[in-house]
């Protein structure tokens, strides 16, 4: 496992990992042995504060132009802040180039679950003051159709939760620390590009907010910029492999005001399509209809979405009810499944969405960001400061491993909840969610995957 790699090759002797049969251990372990600075052979220091000053030199410089860095990570989403962040802890200089504003960055809406793994990092690295306190701990979910409504209880099958905590508030926690820490991020940048990224010694170039060119130089690049950023592109084509699905629906999602009608999230087949009752704090609801793809926002009123949803979720039925309110958001997300491979080409590494895409059922893609570059901080840690190559070679199989056990995952809750139009598939689809509500095996492989395997599996 990645975990114990690190122990051995940092010399953390007393460090204790995951296995794939116990989860009873955390990535603290990991952490304190992998992202902590090696004091070996330095001078001795009087304080806490001149101690960080003189363990961690100044690496980034920058000059007409021009800077130089140790990571230089192209994106400011999570993935990007997080891994900062990490490397930060670790003694190793970045800096962070984005092409949106702060504000963009903050507010995008995105996922909102967070896995237990993903909830006892940010706890064991700083960064869950804000997740302790607004954050709502969820022992599982609702699985329904028709007449029925089951509750699949995670901690008491696997003995993990779930989090709701939106992803903007995790980007804006790690916003604020990064600034605190006083972190190089460059906001506002057009026309980045990588280069060099088969040599030992790759830059970035980019146009800043002045129009100015800009140049920086680092000796590992990080894509952490989405599917849509130049950094999966740059891997030329003999070197990588992909795999895609596109599904033949869409999610129609709201925001809205209002106090959701469920104590934990609802995921309803219905034969209209799919529903889920989500939420992202104790006043406000995220809510999401099966529409077909190509659907036009503009088609679907605010008394449709309401119908819609009261419908699908079995509003009266046993006594629950569905309280619509004001929606401030609407969006018609499509859905794929996508996976590159490697996640390394050379000084070119990829974490995140640069890499992977699942849809969004089985609340995956910000913590499968997370799980990346949970194992890649240590991996470049390993590499930078201590000239140890092997963690680095081993990224991209030991995150694939994780990132396609996902991949399968969100296909299967994507598959088995979505209606395909085939009568057959709702027949297959009805049998398997019995399945896996009256089966206890079936109830803790959906547990298990859905609250999350540990990081490193």
């Amino acid at each position: 496992m990645l975990a114990r790699a690190v122990a051995e090759d940092l010399g953390v002797s007393s460090m204790i990992v995951h296995t794939r049969a116990g989860h009873d251990s955390t990535l603290a372990r990991m952490l304190d042995g992998a992202l902590t600075p090696d004091p070996r052979s330095r001078p001795p220091v009087s304080s806490s504060t001149e101690w960080k000053d003189r363990l961690v030199p100044p690496r980034t410089s920058c000059d007409r132009g021009r800077m130089r860095t140790q990571v230089a990570i192209v994106g400011a989403g999570p993935a990007g802040l997080l891994l900062s962040h990490l490397l930060d802890r670790a003694g190793v200089e970045s800096v962070i180039v984005e092409t949106r504003s702060r504000a963009y960055v903050e507010a995008r809406i995105r996922a909102g679950i967070l896995e237990q793994s993903t909830v006892d990092l940010l706890h064991e690295v700083g960064l869950g003051a804000r997740l302790a306190a607004e954050g709502d701990e969820h022992r599982g979910i609702y699985l329904q159709w028709p007449g029925e409504r089951h509750h699949l209880d995670f901690v008491d099958l696997v003995g993990r939760s779930v989090t709701v905590y939106g992803q903007t508030e995790v980007t804006k926690d790690l916003g604020r620390a990064r600034e605190a820490a006083g972190q190089e991020i460059r906001y506002e940048v057009t026309d980045t590009a990588v280069h060099d990224i088969e040599t030992d010694h790759p830059y970035v170039t980019f146009t800043g907010p002045d129009g100015t060119a800009e140049r920086l130089d680092a000796d590992v690049v990080v894509g952490c910029d989405g599917s849509f950023g130049p950094c999966r592109a740059a891997v030329p084509d003999s070197a990588k492999q992909s795999w895609e699905r596109a599904y033949p629906y869409s999610w129609l999602g709201v925001l809205a005001d209002v106090a959701p009608s469920t104590d934990e999230l609802i995921y309803a087949w219905h034969p209209d399509g799919f529903a889920m009752h989500s939420m992202r704090s104790a006043t406000v609801s995220r809510l999401y209809l099966q529409v077909p793809n190509g659907t036009d926002i503009a088609d679907w009123s605010d008394d449709r979405i309401w119908d819609g949803l009261a419908t699908r979720l079995g509003h009266g039925e046993n006594g629950w009810t569905l309280t619509p309110g004001p929606l401030t958001e609407k969006s018609v997300l499509p859905m794929r499944s996508f996976v590159q491979q490697p996640m390394r080409h050379g000084r070119l590494f990829l974490a995140g969405d640069a890499a992977h895409i699942v849809p969004p059922t089985g609340a995956k893609g910000l913590n499968l960001a997370v799980a990346d570059v949970a194992m890649l901080a240590p991996a470049l840690a390993a590499l930078l400061r201590d000239k140890e190559p092997a963690l680095a070679d081993a990224y991209s199989d030991a995150a694939l491993r994780r990132v396609w056990r996902c991949t399968h995952f969100s296909w299967w809750m994507t598959t088995m909840l979505h209606q395909s139009g085939d009568p057959f598939d709702a027949q297959l689809q009805l049998s398997q969610l019995r399945w896996v509500a009256q089966s206890t095996a079936g109830r803790t492989g959906l547990a298990e995957n859905y609250a999350g395997l540990p990081i490193g599996f």
